[in-house]
């Protein structure tokens, strides 16, 4: 049937998404994506009509994913448990692969020259929702009372570290060393035992 693909998307988009994020937005060609997706070029640009829009149909299921995680480590009833579980949460997604793979946002968003305006603008929502989610999870009476700050600054602080954590991972690759820094940032943001 003419228009039908004949490939399994999800396979395609998981295998692209993985070609990204090992070797970069800018550094992947389409030529790389059809050899590791199994789909001619010609099929790919069809179905996609290039690499951006590949890159954001991919990156849509990761960001997906990944905030749905950070929304579970962010349940937790107690707001330091909360906010550490997070940092665990985003600290295995950097650090996960052999070798490490590093972090899929702070990788693209080093090569903002050599993307597009909607491939920029799609890491820019990520991190707000991101914020977005840190800062509800520390706005509850219990985290405002322990907080060593507002909310919004410490959803910002909290977001601005996760992203100084990718760089550390790069030049490091020392998951304990990150692991010790998260837990220095929680011991700042709630520096007593909340008042019940």
């Amino acid at each position: 049937m003419v228009g039908t693909r004949q490939f399994d998307e999800d396979v395609v988009l998981g295998k692209a998404l993985d070609l990204f994020w090992r070797k970069g937005f800018a550094a992947t060609s389409m030529i790389d994506l059809a050899r590791a997706t199994g789909v001619q070029r010609g099929s790919l640009y069809n179905a996609y009509g290039g690499k951006e829009r590949l890159f954001l149909l991919a990156f849509e299921s990761y960001a997906g994913r990944f905030l749905d995680g950070a929304r579970r480590a962010l349940a937790a009833p107690d707001p330091r448990k909360a906010l550490a579980a997070f940092f665990a949460a985003a600290i295995a997604n950097m650090t996960g692969g052999s070798p490490s793979r590093g972090c899929l946002t702070t990788r693209t968003a080093t090569e903002t020259s050599r993307v597009g305006a909607a491939v920029e603008a799609r890491l820019r929502a990520l991190l707000g929702d991101l914020e977005s989610l840190v800062r509800a999870a520390l706005s509850t009476d219990r985290a405002r009372r322990a907080l060593s700050t507002e909310p919004a600054a410490a959803a910002d602080l909290v977001v601005t570290f996760t992203r100084g954590l990718a760089v550390m991972e790069r030049v490091h690759g020392d998951r304990r060393r990150l692991q010790r820094s998260a837990a220095r940032l929680v011991a700042v943001l709630f520096p007593a035992a909340p008042r019940r």
